[in-house]
C-alpha cells in the first residue's frame, strides 16, 4: 500500500512540475534552438520603439543560435494593450518585447486598464537613457524656450495616444508650467516629424534621440532638455521657477534613464532568463549592434538584468506626494 501512495505522490509530483521541469531539462541557449521568439512592440511600424525593438530583436536572434525572432506589433491605449500581453504571455522566454516608459506613470496614477505590475515582470535589458526635449518645427520661427514660453496664442504640439510617455509628460508640463500649448494626439510612429514639417502642428515633448536626425537635416530645434549629460540644449530646471514646475520636471528625469526597454512575463526560469539576459548583453554590445544603431540615431548605454530591475523599482517608488501631484496634473486627460 505504502508503495502505491508513493507511486501515486510522485506521479502527481511529476503532473504538476512537469512544463517548469521539461524546460528547466533544455535550459540555457540551447533551449531556444528551433524555437521562435515573439517580440512585442506596443506601438505600430516606424518611430523610435519600433526601430529599436527590431534592432534588438535582430542581434539577439543573432547570438541565440537557432532561433527565429519574429516582431509582432501591437499598438493601442498608448501601448497598455502590448504591455498587457506580454505580462499575461506564458513565461517560457518565448514571448518577450518593448512598450513605452509612460506606463510607469500609468500605474503610479492607478490607471484601470492597466493589467500588469511592471515591478514583477521579468527585465531582460535596457538600451540607454534618453533625455527629452522640447522641439519646434522651423516653420514655427522660435528660437528659445522663453519665446515659447512668452506666446499670447497657444501653438499645437503633436502627442501620441492617451497614456503614452509623450502624452502625459507634455500634460504635466503644460499645466505645472502653464505653457501656451494645446496638445494634439494620435500622432505615431513618424506621423508627428511629417505634421510639423506640413505645418500641422509646431512642436512635440519627446526623446531627443527620436528628433535628433530631424533637428540635424534642419527641420527642427530643440529649446529644452530634461535629463541626459548633453550641455549643448539649456536644461529646463535652470529656465523655470515654482514648486510644481520643479516636481514635474524632477518625476519626468527619474524616467529619462530607463528608455526602450525589453522584459518579458513574471516567473520565467531562471536559466531561460539568464540566457535571454546574455544575449541581450550579447547583441548591444555587437559592434554590428553598435554601428547600425549609431546609423539610425540611436543613443546606446545598455543595462542588463537586476540593474534594470532596480531602476524601474526605484522609478516606481515615488512619495504620496509625488503620485498626488501627477493625477492631479494628469486630471484633465
Amino acid at each position: 500500500m505504502d508503495r502505491i501512495s508513493r507511486c501515486i505522490a510522485a506521479g502527481a509530483a511529476l503532473l504538476i512540475g512537469g512544463w517548469s521541469s521539461a524546460t528547466l531539462a533544455q535550459s540555457g541557449p540551447e533551449y531556444f534552438n528551433g524555437k521562435t521568439v515573439t517580440y512585442i512592440v506596443a506601438t505600430g511600424p516606424g518611430g523610435g520603439y519600433d526601430t529599436n525593438g527590431r534592432l534588438v530583436a535582430e542581434f539577439m536572434q543573432k547570438h541565440l543560435p537557432g532561433s527565429t525572432f519574429v516582431v509582432q506589433n501591437m499598438p493601442g491605449a498608448g501601448h497598455i494593450i502590448g504591455a498587457n500581453y506580454i505580462y499575461a504571455s506564458k513565461p517560457d522566454g518565448l514571448t518577450i518585447g518593448t512598450f513605452n516608459t509612460g506606463l510607469i506613470y500609468g500605474q503610479l496614477a492607478g490607471n484601470e486598464a492597466i493589467k500588469f505590475d511592471l515591478t514583477k515582470m521579468s527585465w531582460i535589458g535596457n538600451v540607454g537613457a534618453d533625455p527629452r526635449v522640447f522641439i519646434v518645427s522651423q516653420q514655427s520661427g522660435l528660437e528659445s524656450f522663453e519665446q515659447l514660453m512668452g506666446l499670447k496664442e497657444k501653438i499645437k504640439y503633436a502627442a501620441a495616444g492617451v497614456g503614452t510617455a509623450s502624452t502625459i509628460e507634455t500634460t504635466m508640463l503644460v499645466e505645472a508650467l502653464g505653457l501656451p500649448i494645446q496638445i494634439v494626439t494620435g500622432y505615431n510612429g513618424n506621423d508627428d516629424q511629417l505634421a510639423m514639417r506640413r505645418g500641422e502642428v509646431q512642436g512635440m515633448f519627446s526623446s531627443r534621440s527620436s528628433f535628433q536626425r530631424f533637428v540635424d537635416e534642419g527641420h527642427g530645434k530643440f529649446l529644452a532638455q530634461v535629463g541626459g549629460a548633453e550641455t549643448d540644449v539649456p536644461l529646463l530646471s535652470n529656465l523655470v521657477e515654482g514648486e510644481d514646475a520643479q516636481k514635474a520636471i524632477a518625476l519626468i528625469e527619474s524616467q529619462s534613464s530607463i528608455s526602450r526597454l525589453t522584459a518579458g512575463p513574471p516567473g520565467i526560469p531562471e536559466d531561460i532568463l539568464k540566457t535571454l539576459r546574455e544575449a541581450y548583453a550579447a547583441a548591444t554590445s555587437d559592434p554590428e549592434f553598435l554601428k547600425k544603431a549609431e546609423s539610425l540615431g540611436l543613443p546606446i548605454s545598455p543595462t542588463v538584468g537586476e540593474e534594470v530591475a532596480q531602476a524601474v523599482t526605484k522609478a516606481m517608488d515615488q512619495p504620496p506626494e509625488m503620485v498626488e501631484f501627477l493625477k492631479q496634473a494628469l486630471g484633465e486627460e
